[in-house]
């Protein structure tokens, strides 16, 4: 008859502290999958608006935010896009060309520096424009704006700690791997 193991004695402590950390780390599990699905619903409505506006306008979200900028500042230029949407130069130029490229706007160079382009909204974007729901920054811009500055103070702060994690600058956009 062969004899059952008994476990070791050094085993059973090992699978009690694994318990103990488990159950001490758990509450943080826990709050990081809440916070998670709140990041996913946030980003599922994002997403669910630019649909919809993509659908009604023919235009696609960013792009529509861009057109309503160019909308409002006849004669803008990319660099005071880039500015007025908070984005990189090259993001802002990216959507200009594609704006240009479906003829929603068009370019004109005036003055002495003949490099200098504004941008003005066409018959098309502007009609792009009446068909789209708003708002056309979309619906995160506008419910931030909506929140009162103590919850968008402790928001800023919290979200500062989360970019440091992820090895980001949250002073430049594009530095989150």
């Amino acid at each position: 008859m062969i004899a059952a193991k008994k476990p070791s004695a050094h085993k059973a402590p090992a699978k009690k502290q694994l318990a103990v950390r488990r159950a001490a780390g758990k509450p943080a599990v826990q709050s990081s999958v809440r916070v998670l699905r709140q990041f996913r619903l946030v980003f599922n409505a994002v997403k669910t608006h630019f649909r919809e506006v993509e659908k009604k306008s023919g235009v696609a979200g960013a792009q529509l935010w861009a057109l309503s900028v160019i909308a409002e500042r006849p004669g803008v230029g990319t660099t005071e896009l880039a500015r007025a949407m908070d984005v990189h130069q090259s993001t802002a130029s990216n959507l200009v060309r594609s704006l240009l490229e479906q003829e929603l706007v068009a370019t004109r160079k005036s003055g002495a520096d003949r490099r200098t382009v504004q941008l003005h909204v066409l018959a098309a974007g502007s009609r792009a424009l009446r068909r789209a729901p708003g708002p056309f920054a979309g619906m995160l811009p506008s419910a931030l704006s909506s929140l009162d500055s103590a919850t968008l103070v402790r928001l800023e702060r919290d979200l500062n700690k989360l970019i440091t994690v992820l090895g980001g600058d949250e002073r430049r956009p594009d530095s989150i791997p």
